[in-house]
């Protein structure tokens, strides 16, 4: 592949810039650092600005409301916005909302998909439960059908954006007799139907989780995404969605790390000129770029009409083992510095990396474990037999 880019898509790459540029205030920057994955109310502001002039559909197809643009287009934007650390719509955008092209009523599609581009919509996504996490066709909500509604009881956990979501994208038990692969569905659950309980789940790294609760929870079987019993191969497609990933947030924690050894003077000298130090942060600048043009290449192959699976998978484990390299890096640099956080006044960058330094063993199972994925490459991408 050609990693440069085209002058059409460095124009494109200038257009975010600027359109970033106009529109992070100092509040928003602040805001985005606290909440990390959350969205705040300045956030969701953003997100409906953003709407509102067209970013949020860049990768959708004109028919539904997008630009039509290519998922290279869609890449450029993604990794602009991560390096602010900016919300652009996640998996609504990227997962639900292009399934929904594909499989939803015409219904679904007139009352959701506009209202996605508008900012107005944004779903959290609701697959893992306490007993079904890397094994996810052992759930057990379930959703029975009563005339003319489902009603679901059960519990999710670890659904990230429950609490500034408007809706969940549920995947229930629909036949239990059916093969556990064969008897799920998909659904679209308003946060805000009675018998929904959201309850905060703290995480390690100080980012909110949650759980939810689902106690007789009676929604209209027009809720129902698709055919019933399909949802399986539904959360696959959804999850092929997923494979344009941005590297930026990684090459963020790298820069923050530089500007330390930079302007910290030891014995006279900055940190940055001693070799130890120099040879270390070297070695992940390399790392970075590295991360960089895994991603780049997803970027391509879906650009090509290829699914990046088993790439997007190298790309997620390298990622996630990139940042735990990074944050034992600045402990090793900062010394115990690099453990004092954001409220302290002392801390240096504001407590990110210490806060790095926590979160980092949820990046390795988020979004799927190391290891899961790593079967996936063995399996998929080197074609050995399954354990």
């Amino acid at each position: 592949m050609d990693f440069s880019l085209t002058p059409e898509q460095e124009s494109f790459q200038k257009q975010v810039r600027q359109f970033i540029h106009e529109h992070l205030t100092p509040e928003l920057r602040a805001e985005v650092e606290r909440e990390q994955y959350a969205i705040g109310p300045l956030g969701k502001q953003f997100v409906r600005l953003m709407g509102q002039q067209g970013w949020l559909g860049i990768g959708w197809p004109r028919e539904y409301g997008g630009q039509g643009r290519g998922a290279i287009d869609q890449w450029l934007f993604l990794e602009e916005m991560a390096l602010e650390n900016l919300p652009t719509g996640g998996l609504t955008l990227n997962s639900a909302g292009p399934t929904l092209m594909r499989v939803g009523s015409e219904r679904q599609k007139q009352e959701y998909l506009p209202r996605i581009l508008t900012g107005e919509i944004e779903f959290a996504i609701g697959y893992t439960e306490p007993n079904a996490g890397s094994d996810l066709a052992s759930l057990q909500t379930r959703a029975v059908r009563e005339g003319d509604s489902y009603v679901i009881n059960g519990q999710k956990i670890y659904t990230s954006a429950a609490h500034h979501s408007t809706h969940i994208w549920l995947l229930a038990r629909t036949d239990p007799k059916a093969a556990k692969h064969r008897g799920l569905s998909i659904f679209i659950v308003p946060i805000d139907a009675p018998g929904v309980t959201v309850r905060p789940l703290a995480t390690m790294g100080s980012e909110r989780s949650n759980e939810v609760f689902f106690e007789d929870v009676r929604i209209p079987a027009g809720n129902l995404v698709g055919e019933e019993n399909r949802g399986w191969y539904y959360v696959t497609m959804a999850l092929d969605f997923e494979r344009l990933m941005a590297h930026n947030r990684t090459r963020r924690y790298l820069e923050h790390l530089m500007d330390y050894a930079r302007s910290t003077v030891v014995d006279g000298c900055p940190l940055s000129r001693h070799p130890r130090v120099r040879i270390a942060l070297a070695r992940l600048a390399v790392e970075v770029e590295v991360l960089r043009l895994f991603s780049l290449r997803s970027a391509w192959m879906i650009e090509c009409g290829q699914v990046p699976n088993v790439e997007a998978s190298v790309f997620k484990i390298f990622m996630s083992e990139l940042n735990q390299r990074i944050a034992v890096a600045a402990q090793d640099i900062m010394g115990p510095y690099a453990t004092l956080r954001a409220e302290d006044p002392a801390a240096p960058i504001e407590g990110r990396l210490e806060k790095l330094y926590r979160s980092f063993p949820l990046y390795k199972f988020a979004g799927g474990t190391n290891e899961v994925m790593r079967n996936i490459i063995a399996q998929r991408g080197l074609g050995m037999p399954r354990g």
